[in-house]
This record gives C-alpha cells, structure tokens and sequence, in this order.
C-alpha cells in the first residue's frame, strides 16, 4: 500500500527519520527519492537538502555509484548559491561526502582517469579555501594510487604520515587501508597487528569490522590462526550477506569457504547471496564478488562437482561449470575494462593471484552443521556404506538366479544385508529390457514384484509411514497369492493389519483410540495365524512377533497395567517357538521386546536384567546386528537408573559395532542423539553439541528430516546456551533457508522454534534490531495459533521486552497487551511475570520519573498475573512471583526517584524473604544480600538517612560472613564503608 506524502517540513523530517532506520537496499532507496520529490515541493531550501543527504546516502550503501555524485552536485550547487542554509552540522556532512564521491567515481571504469584526478583537485581546492586539513584528501589520493597499482607507496607515505582532522575516515577504516597496504606488500603479521583493535570490536563503523574481516581471513589461516578465522568468518559473513555494498566480502567469505575445504558451505552462501548478481551496480564490486565466485566454482568443478546446481543470474538454471563459465567471462571484462582505463594490468594481475591459490587447508570444520559436497548432490540419499557393509555389497552373486535366491535366503534369516540384495535387484528389474529367469527355483516374476513390494513396505514402516507400508505389503500379498505362495501371503496380511493399527488416530490425545485398535489388530493377528495355510516355521514365528508387537504397543498406549500380562505371555510364546526351531533373529527379538515392556513400564531394574542377559546371548550366539541397538536400549535404561558413564559405554561400544552394518540395520542417529544426551548428563557439552548435530545431519541424509530438524533444534539452544552466539546463528541461517523449510511443508512450530532461537542468539550476540524484528514476526504469526495460545504468549511477552529495550514502549505496551489475552486463555505465569516486572524497570531505567506511571501500570499488571498464580496454586520455578515483584518494585521506583515508596517495597521483599538461613538455597541468599544492599543504597544514599542504612548492613555482613556467604557480603560491606566514609 502506497505511503502518503508528507504535507509538511515537520512531517518530511519525520519520515526521512523513518527510512533512516530501514535497511540499504532498493526498499528504502525508492523511499528517499519519493521523500525527495516531496521535498522539491517546499519552498525551504533546508529540508531539500535533508532529502539529497538521505538519497546519496542510499544510492552509496545501497551500491549504486553512479547516482551518488549526481545527487551530491545538486547539494553543492546550492551549497555555493546559499551557504547560510547550511548549519555547522550539514557543512560537516557536505564536506565529508566529497570522499563518498571520489570512492564512487573510483568503482566506474567508465570514468577517465583524467576526470578522476580532478575530482581530487576539487576536493583539495574546496578544503584548502575551507581551511580545513588535507589529510582526507591525501587518503583518497592513496586509496587511487592503489587502485591503480601505481606510485601507491609514495601516496601511502603522503597520507599516512599526516595528521587526522574531524573529516578523516573513522579510525576503523583507516586501519584497514593501512593494514591492506602491508598485506599487499606480502606481510601478513603486519597487517594483521594493525587490523587487531578492529578485529576484536574496539574499533567500528557501518562497514567495520565486516570489511576488515573478509580481508583478514586468508592472513590468519596462512599464520596458523585458523580457529580466530572461523570465528571471525561467521561473524562477518552475517553483516555482509545479501548487501549490494558489500558484495566483495561477501565474495571473500565465498573464497574463504572454497580454500579450507569448505565448498559445500560455499555453494550454500552462494545461493543466499544470489541477489547480487542482479542488484549490484557498481563495477568494482561486482568484479570483487565475481572474482570470489569464480573461486569457488573452479575448486567445486576441479572436485569433480561442475553438474551440481548453482545459484547464479535470474532467468535460467546454472550448473557449477556453466555458471564458473559466465561469471570468468564477465569478471575478466570488468577487470579489462579497469585496466584499460587505468593504463596497468593490476587487476587482471590481482584476479589471476586469487585463482590460483591454493587451498590453505584440506578441511576446516566452519560450522555445527557439516556438509560435504555429496549432501549437495543428493540432500536426501541414505548416508554411503559403512566399508564393511560396502564390501559384502560387493560380494553379492553377479548372476541374476543366484542374486533372487541370495535375497530370499538372507530375508529369511531376517539378515540386513538382504535389503542390499532388494535393491540392487529392484533397479535390474525396473529397467525395460529385464528378462525374468526361466529358472522353477526362482519362481515367476509375480513373486520377484512380491518380494521387492514386502521389501519396501518394511522399509515405509520403519520410518513410520503406515499408510504406504499397509499399502505395499497388501499389494505383495496379492502377487504371493497369484505366484501359489499362500504362506508369504499370510504374513504380509498380518504386515497389512498392524500396520493399519498404527495409523494416527486424529484427537486421541489419550491414547485410548490407539490401543483399542491395537487391541483388535492382535486379536486380528490370532485369527488370522490359525487360519493361515501354509506357513513355514520362519514365517510363523514372524506372525508371532507381530502379534506379540501388537500387544507391546497397546501397553506403550494405555499404560494399562491390564495390558502386561498379555505382552509377556505372548513374548514367552515367540521365545518358546524361535528356540525350538532354531531362529536365533526372534529369539532375540523376544528378548528385547520383553526387556523394552519392562522398560516401558518403569520397572528399569527388570528391564536391565533382560537387556543385560540379552546383551551376553547376542555375544555369544548372535545375531551381531541385534547387538547395537539392544546396547542402545540398555543405555537408556541406564540413564533412567542415573548411571549416565554406563550409558556413555554402552552408546560409544554400540556406535563402533554399528559400523559395521549399513546405515539402515541400526539408526546410528538415534545412537548418537543419545550420546549427545549423555555426555551432557557427564559435564561435557561440547562433546554433546558434537553428538547432536552429527545424529542431526545423519537424519538429514537418511530423509528423517522433521527429526533432523528437532535434532538440530536442541543442538541449537544448547550451541546458544555455551555462549557460542555466531555457531548458533550460522546453523539456524543454514537450516531456515531449506527448501522445505521456505515451502512452508516443515511443521510451523518446529520452524517457529528454530526462529524463536535464532532471535535469540540475535539478541545475545547484540544485534537487538534484527532480533526484535524476527521476534515481532513471530508474534504476529503465532497469534493465529488458536490450540497454542499459551507460545503465543511467550512469544510475545519476549518481543515485548526486546521493544522495550530498543526504547519503543508503545509497541512494548502493545505486545504484552497481547502476551496477557494469550496468557489468559492459557496461562504462563512466571513467564508473564518476568515480562511485566523487566518492561517496568526497562521504562523507569531509561525514562526516569517521566516513565514512573507506565512502568507502575506493568507493575500493577504483574501483581494481578502474581493474585491468578497464587489462586491457582502455582510454585514458581525460582522465587515467589511476590517476592520478585516487591523487589522490582524497589528498584523501579528508585529509578524514578520516588525513594521512599522504593525503600517500603523493599522491605515488604525481604520480610517476604526472610532472613537467610545456613542452609538455605544460595540464589535465596543471593537474592536477600542484593535487596539488602539496594535497601542500604536507597536509604543511605538517596534519602540520606546513614545511620538507619548502616544499621541495615553491619547486621545484614555479620550475619552473612557467619554463614560462610563472604562473596555475597563483599557488596555490602563495600556499601557500608561507602556511607561512613561520607561518600
């Protein structure tokens, strides 16, 4: 919807204020030549050139060089025809934009040298008759020199050895030209020593440290400071992403990621910047980018990857190769075209030094989330073989009789490696050509169509896809009917029943749906295996065990103790079968189901016993691929039982046996998602973080992409929860641009999570404005969330604090207005209490009295969610939802300067407290010394009453120091010689 004109000079200001805080790029540069056009309109030279400001300014960040100086001489020409509409701060800002000008004239080959020099001689005129210093002047003299590649160390010299003035680039930005310098002199430590207090954020502007960083990684990596490189990579990769005025460090961070093993990440970079390639104008840039491009692209393609897709100009698909060959094409253009005007070959020189570096490293692992260039290829192809596994793949009978007859001789054993032979056998026959052996023991095609159907059904069941396993198992019952093989048929009946039983049931919230129709699947079951012909003692004791994992699930729904007996009687029936047939595959299953039913139920010692005695017969006897998940399953039972090292055994001996199997026998992600619990149960969360998005990833590749995204999910707080902000954003910015993810076809709640996190590692690594307008996003969506009001509320209770600490308490207002109607149909009440409390000191701290009356509205509002909790019986999680607001109603009040309603609500806290005690909870103490100390603070202080103060705090240190709490009586006793000595 069009945004109306300003009618008045008062009213353009405003909205030039407005688009101020928009983003660079094309949104806001369209904004600031409409506000121009209105401000044409006034008869006031003043807000016009406020308009020609904001517009250049938008033309310079949003990479459009070839509009800035035509929009600076405007404002010159009235600078020279009416100087006296120019206050001191307009003429500083006219004065500092002749560099603006110099840079973009720069970034156009188009431009003659010749008019480039005088552009520089007019900036040395305009300052001399100024009479201001020159040292900006002899700055954009080097930064030409440079650019050209000539006479750039006599220019260094004239510049570097004068003294700033108010209209020298920030000190950021110097140091980044002089560390450039050195680095194109070849001496890394020097350019490094110099980039240092930008590097570590002492020093910044708009475009430092971002611009400093791409440029300081190569340097690192090549001075063995890899770890700081990969920090620094995240970091600024993320202020230069999709920026138009940016676009070479981008390009430098698609370079990084091309020399340290990388690729895979690159080509991910790659297609979130792909806007670039259409929205950047400046020539110089888009040489810079497309140089890093080309980087990337060559190593891809040199790997062998030149088919992979590649994200590249609008209006046509790109292969690596064919977009490497576009992008070299136009980059060598530009960077002809360039030289050309600069009468050298720098250009082509410095392009041709970055194509033909080499990788720095064979493998630096950027981020939580480790992709190779295979996951590009196939994102959802189950993970390779294990070498092991692969080798018995490649044993397999090359004959087509004797592959069919391997296959069912492995089927029968219930051996993994049968699923290799279905596969191999379902790609022979799919092919048009395949002729069906003539051979009475491999049977007739109907049965082979059979097979491969049972095979894939199993396959659909194991990921929980009942509806095409009960599909797939009734269609190979038919074949088995037609080929005259009634037993087969009957068990894929019985495949067909439960499956059909496991099927979702919609508002079963208890389950009880569930287990009735397990219930009468078993019963199902039974009929059918006393009506089956035909069966073999094989076949049979698999109708047993999907009779007995009928009955197991029914328990696992209801929990109905009345549902045991049957499980273990029927568990006893398949042991008694499989021992006296000799199958050794539903011996073991037996085993393990009645083991995982003690689980199931709680009973963990009897479940230990079982998995401990199953854990030994598997050794033994066999079969070895039951062993990694029955040691699965004794770890969690472990962990139930708080042995979490027993635990951490069992995962470690299960993974390294799983090795051995191919990734479908036992889900390693599972194994290894339990690992990541476990070690973090042992103190040891990096190891856990590892885990996590290992088991995460190998989800990813075997197509569990709603548990690899819940994986990832938890890798991503706990990432967040280290302090590992930059890690934490990487990964969430990596897993919110995939393609399922952006279709909307993920579960918006699982992708509402990973937002929620995502603006929150925002807001703890200080970029409080990104955050809040991702969680104010997410506030808006979730209020549409009518069976979850209670997220809603959280949600937006945390976009009401984050408004509030960008000072915008309107919108804060707004937003808890909202937390409190979700809130009231499902109540959060610490949540909602912790809210209301911080919007009310985050008013009175920043507005002072002038705040007192909104934030005692919070207050008021917190005190009526503290009366509903209390009325429901709620127990908060920390301290009483009373004691925290009488303590917060101390401290806001005490900003605002109404000292004794502060003082009365602080001592309504502490008698709420009460006095410490020696074994009392430490954040109890904590929090009695802290309200003590502000007690002491406000009365002492503020009401300058010191011997009632200090009367307070000697009690209050002696009564600490007695109990042992020095650390909390350390602030105090501080406080209490503050006051005596009359300070």
């Amino acid at each position: 919807m069009p945004i109306a004109a300003p009618q008045t000079t008062d009213e353009l200001y405003q909205a030039l204020d407005e688009n101020a805080e928009r983003p660079f790029g094309r949104a806001r540069t369209v904004r600031a030549e409409e506000l121009l056009e209105t401000a044409e309109q006034f008869a006031e030279p003043a807000p016009l050139v406020h308009a020609l400001f904001e517009l250049q300014k938008a033309y310079t960040y949003g990479s459009e060089p070839r509009k800035s100086p035509v929009v600076f001489a405007r404002v010159l020409t009235l600078f020279d025809e009416q100087p006296d509409v120019f206050d001191e701060r307009m003429r500083h800002q006219l004065f500092w934009r002749f560099k603006w000008v110099a840079n973009a004239l720069v970034q156009l080959p188009e431009i003659p040298l010749d008019s480039l020099r005088q552009w520089l001689k007019e900036m040395r005129d305009r300052y001399e008759k100024a009479d201001l210093g020159l040292q900006p002047y002899y700055g954009q003299a080097y930064v030409l020199a440079a650019h050209i590649g000539r006479d750039s160390a006599a220019a260094y010299d004239l510049w570097a050895a004068r003294t700033r003035t108010r209209l020298s680039d920030c000190e950021a930005c110097e140091i980044c030209e002089r560390a450039l310098y050195h680095l194109t002199a070849g001496d890394d430590e020097r350019a490094l020593d110099l980039w240092e207090p930008v590097l570590e954020g002492k020093e910044s502007c708009q475009e430092e440290p971002a611009r400093s960083v791409s440029y300081a990684l190569l340097p690192l990596l090549r001075t063995g400071r890899a770890e700081q490189a990969r920090e620094l990579h995240l970091f600024g990769y993320r202020a230069c992403r999709r920026n138009p005025s940016m676009a070479g460090e981008a390009g430098r961070h698609l370079e990084f990621c091309a020399l340290t093993g990388n690729e895979a990440r690159g080509l991910e970079l790659l297609a979130e910047n792909r806007v670039l390639f259409d929205e950047v104008d400046s020539p110089l840039e888009q040489l810079d980018f497309l140089t890093g491009v080309e980087v990337l692209l060559r190593r891809v393609e040199g790997l062998g990857h030149g088919g992979l897709p590649a994200a590249g100009y609008a209006g046509r698909a790109w292969t690596v190769a064919g977009l490497r060959a576009e992008v070299a094409s136009r980059a060598d253009d530009l960077a002809a075209r360039f030289d050309a005007r600069n009468g050298t070959d720098t250009h082509e020189q410095r392009r041709r030094a970055r194509l033909e570096r080499a990788p720095l490293l064979d493998a630096l692992e950027l981020t939580l989330r480790t992709r190779a260039l295979d996951d590009v290829a196939a994102p959802a192809a189950p993970a390779p073989a294990a070498a092991p596994a692969a080798a018995r793949e490649a044993a397999l009978p090359e004959a087509l009789p004797e592959l069919i007859l391997r296959a069912r001789e492995l089927e029968d054993q219930g051996h993994p490696d049968a699923q290799g032979c279905w596969a191999r056998l379902r790609t022979l026959a799919a092919d048009p050509g395949y002729a069906h052996p003539a051979d009475p023991a491999v049977g007739p095609l109907a049965r082979l169509r059979a097979d491969l159907l049972a095979d894939a059904a199993d396959q659909a069941g194991d990921k929980d896809d009942f509806a095409a396993a009960a599909a797939g198992h009734a269609e190979a019952a038919a074949l088995y009917e037609e080929a005259g093989l009634p037993g087969h048929a009957a068990v894929c009946r019985a495949y067909v029943t439960l499956a059909e039983a496991e099927l979702p049931v919609e508002g079963d919230d208890t389950g009880e749906a569930k287990a009735a129709a397990l219930g009468a699947a078993h019963t199902a079951l039974v009929r059918q295996h006393e009506e089956a012909a035909g069966l073999d003692p094989r076949q049979e004791a698999r109708v047993l065990r999907l009779r007995a994992t009928a009955l197991a699930l029914r328990f696992q729904a209801s929990g109905d103790e009345e549902h045991l007996a049957p499980v273990f009687a029927e568990t006893d029936l398949l042991e008694e079968f499989a021992l006296r047939h000799d199958i050794p595959v539903q011996v073991s299953g037996a085993r393990l189901l009645r083991a995982g039913t003690h689980a199931v139920r709680g009973d963990l010692p009897a479940a230990r016993t079982g998995a401990d005695a199953l854990v030994g017969h598997l050794a033994e006897h066999g079969p070895a691929w039951h062993l990694p998940r029955t040691l699965g399953l004794r770890a969690r039972i472990h962990i139930g039982l708080g042995d979490a090292q027993a635990a951490y055994d069992d995962l470690t001996e299960a993974l390294r046996l799983a090795a051995d199997w191919p990734a479908h026998v036992i889900s390693t992600a599972r194994l290894r998602s339990d690992l990541g619990e476990t070690a973090l149960r042992l103190g040891r969360p990096e190891e856990a973080l590892r885990h996590l998005t290992r088991a995460a990833e190998q989800e990813m590749r075997t197509g569990d992409r709603t548990d690899a995204f819940g994986t990832y999910c938890n890798a991503a707080q706990l990432s967040l929860d280290l302090g590992r902000v930059e890690d934490t954003i990487a990964l969430l910015d990596s897993l919110l641009v995939e393609p399922d993810v952006a279709a909307g076809e993920l579960n918006d709640r699982l992708v509402a999570q990973l937002r929620l996190t995502r603006a929150r590692a925002l807001h703890a690594g200080g970029d409080l404005k990104a955050a809040t307008a991702e969680l104010a996003a997410l506030a808006a969506e979730s209020a549409e969330w009518d069976d979850d009001p209670g997220s809603h509320a959280m949600i937006a209770a945390e976009t009401a604090v984050l408004l509030a600490e960008s000072g915008e308490f309107g919108r804060a207002r707004e937003a808890a207005d909202q937390a409190l109607d979700a809130h009231a149909k499902a109540p959060r009440h610490e949540q909602l209490s912790n809210c209301l409390r911080e919007l009310a000191r985050l008013q009175a701290q920043q507005q002072g009295p002038d705040g007192l009356e909104a934030a005692r509205g919070f207050l008021t509002d917190a005190a009526r969610v503290a009366d509903e909790a209390r009325e429901a019986g709620y127990e908060a999680h920390g301290r009483s939802l009373d004691t925290a607001l009488a303590y917060e109603q101390g401290r806001v009040h005490a900003y605002a300067g109404a000292y004794e309603e502060s003082l009365a609500a602080l001592e309504q806290a502490l008698a709420l407290l009460g006095e410490p005690v020696a074994d009392g909870d430490r954040d109890t103490v904590g929090e009695w010394a802290e309200c003590v100390r502000l007690a002491g603070a406000v009365e002492g202080i503020y009401l300058e009453r010191r011997a009632p103060a200090l009367a307070r705090l000697d009690p209050a240190v002696a009564r600490l120091t007695a109990l042992g709490r020095t650390g909390e009586a350390e602030p105090l006793t501080a406080l209490a010689a503050r006051l005596r000595d009359g300070d």
